[in-house]
């Protein structure tokens, strides 16, 4: 056996607390508020996230947004798995491949860097991952989930680290007070579970907020002959007034008076009820009504 060989063989090693300030003190790097920069330094908690994720055993190509100085990434290379990472900090990015080749010998022709922002991101600069995987940051988490599910098709399960009041809000069912535009948004694309609480204390510098994970399972959105975009439309106006009765806080999205009285006759949906109680299946079939109307 070569000494490559068996540099291989031993796997990735993962980053400790000591590995990440070194790392971060060699690039000149203090994690920013504004970027949600929170970086992992327990290797027992990215080996949790990536047993939870629940991955093919035979490998599979991961989409990890935010890897910073590579925590998660090696943790999911020393799994079997390839990893494209998008990474909106020029130095982090940079560095990661030089990372990658330290602590993953062996493992660079499963990696990938994409410097770019992820509510940004083109499909075309991700390939076909089959999982997210990612500690998202927690400023922008939501959108970045919508648009990469918008985005790539090929995701057909995930598991992402975001603030736990979030993951309450992407999780929630119709009905339940924490249910709103995230929840909605998410169920179009997906069947959405919490998958457990993430400790403050594994993060360097430590979040004064705590974590929780997320789980996802792509499915087929509702049938409807409106577009995502239109469902949306729905959704928001649905929520801009949560008080109101689902009629009068859509009384902006159709003003007419007799054609939304058409519309939730059409959709056979009960116009007294809150945008809280309805799920995504009638919030496409309002967006179907009128547009079969409306035509």
């Amino acid at each position: 056996m070569t000494s490559a060989d068996s540099s291989t063989s031993a796997g990735p090693r993962l980053l400790g607390p000591a590995d990440v300030r070194s790392l971060a003190a060699s690039l000149g790097i203090r994690p920013t508020k504004q970027r949600g920069q929170n970086f992992v330094i327990d290797p027992n908690t990215v080996r949790r996230i990536v047993r939870a994720a629940d991955l093919d055993e035979a490998g599979e190509t991961v989409l990890e947004v935010g890897p910073g100085l590579g925590s998660l990434t090696l943790a999911l290379l020393a799994a079997g798995h390839g990893v494209v990472a998008v990474e909106i900090d020029p130095v982090l990015a940079g560095a990661l491949p030089a990372t990658i080749a330290t602590y993953a010998p062996g493992q660079a022709s499963r990696f990938s860097v994409v410097e770019a922002d992820a509510m940004q991101v083109a499909a075309d600069d991700l390939g076909t991952p089959s999982a997210c995987v990612a500690n998202l940051p927690y400023n922008v988490a939501v959108p970045v989930l919508l648009h990469l599910l918008a985005i790539a098709p090929s995701l057909r399960h995930g598991l992402v680290m975001v603030q736990s009041e979030v993951a309450d809000r992407l999780a929630a069912p119709p009905g339940s007070r924490t249910y709103g535009v995230p929840s909605a948004k998410a169920a179009w694309y997906a069947d959405v579970r919490r998958a457990g609480p993430i400790g403050r204390n594994v993060f360097w510098p430590a979040p004064n907020v705590d974590s929780g994970l997320v789980a996802f399972t792509r499915r087929e959105p509702p049938a409807t002959s409106a577009s995502r975009e239109q469902v949306f439309a729905v959704i928001e106006a649905a929520f801009s007034q949560r008080r109101k009765t689902i009629r009068s806080a859509l009384a902006r999205w159709t003003p007419e008076r007799e054609l939304l009285d058409e519309v939730f006759a059409a959709a056979d949906v009960d116009s007294g009820l809150r945008g809280e109680m309805l799920g995504i299946g009638e919030f496409a079939a309002l967006a179907d009504a009128k547009a079969r109307l409306t035509t």
